[in-house]
């Protein structure tokens, strides 16, 4: 490989796994010194690559956007498409493995890396490659990705994941100077919320111990659940519309965060917060909190995690200190 190498990551959604490409940079520039590495995600979450300090560009794109009126947006597309072909890049390596992100990849005009055929979620994503790697599925999101990047790149991926982010230094003005506990409460299906009674519970638990709780929310039906839950747990915070960035400035410097299966607990966790996933309807094993010994899942499939397990849990990763 050649001096400074010009590398281009193709992972454009969703927020969790966004999230779980961020070691992936960690690695090529830990293997790579010189590496100079761009990322392609979507518009939404352009904030979370930028958070690596190691991302020399983030470009936006807007598929979900795009996918309403193709015709319409095709000036946008075209602008994309040639700003891509003039960055002149050496690898496009898309960890995403479908056919969006591999139609993405193939405007960059250049050495095209991605899943083999039985690797890709979509396997019909691995005809738009150059190159194709065989990496397991039975393993988590995290690693999959470590070990396309290493198999493409030509290095081994070792140790733990390093998501190399830091928490953004933003003034949250209505946050009290006080210790408290992130609540994310809400995600996208119904099947995965935990029961009210059970935040409320959660919510009092901390109280009692000197914690207040923040709920944050992301649309209107989130916002009436958090300030029902506010309503019921004393001095807790429903807090203002947060963008990705407020987002992140809130959980690193929380005492603790406890999630159910959303984006933000992930966040959470790339942020070295003891966080507490919560899963009801599916299994943390292959896209659960993964960030060492203070990422922890609690439950699975039909197996909600009691309040008592759940303050067990925090009383281990220490928060009441």
């Amino acid at each position: 490989m050649h001096t400074a190498p010009k590398i281009v990551l193709i992972k454009t959604s969703s927020l969790g796994d966004v999230l779980h490409n961020l070691p992936v940079v960690t690695d090529i520039c830990r293997n790579i010194p010189d590496a100079r590495i761009d990322w392609i995600v979507e518009e939404s979450f352009a904030a979370l690559p930028a958070l690596h300090p190691k991302v020399k560009c983030v470009i936006p794109v807007a598929i979900r956007r795009w996918r309403k009126s193709w015709l319409a947006a095709r000036g946008e597309i075209q602008a994309v498409r040639h700003k891509l072909r003039d960055r002149h890049y050496d690898f496009a390596l898309d960890t995403q493995g479908l056919l969006k992100s591999a139609l993405i990849t193939h405007f960059t005009h250049t050495k095209l890396c991605g899943y083999d055929w039985k690797s890709a979620r979509e396997p019909l994503a691995s005809w738009f490659y150059d190159c194709t790697y065989a990496v397991p599925k039975d393993q988590h999101a995290v690693e999959r990705n470590r070990q396309l990047a290493a198999a493409a790149l030509g290095y081994t991926a070792l140790g733990a994941p390093d998501y190399g982010i830091c928490t953004p230094e933003i003034a949250l003005p209505w946050l009290p100077n006080k210790a408290y506990v992130v609540l994310l409460h809400a995600t996208s299906r119904d099947d995965k919320l935990w029961d009210e009674h059970n935040w409320i519970a959660l919510g009092k638990h901390l109280h009692q111990a000197g914690l207040n709780s923040i709920l944050p929310w992301g649309n209107a039906q989130e916002k009436t659940r958090g300030e029902r839950l506010c309503a019921a747990i004393p001095e807790s915070i429903c807090a203002p519309r947060l963008n990705l960035n407020e987002a992140a400035a809130l959980l690193g410097k929380a005492r603790a965060v406890v999630g159910v299966d959303t984006g933000l607990s992930h966040l959470a966790a790339a942020l070295d917060v003891p966080t507490i996933g919560i899963y009801t309807a599916t299994d943390p094993g292959l896209t659960g909190l993964y960030a060492g010994a203070r990422a922890v899942n609690l439950g699975g499939k039909a197996a909600s995690p009691s309040v008592d397990a759940v303050i067990v849990k925090l009383t281990e990763l220490d928060i009441y200190a």
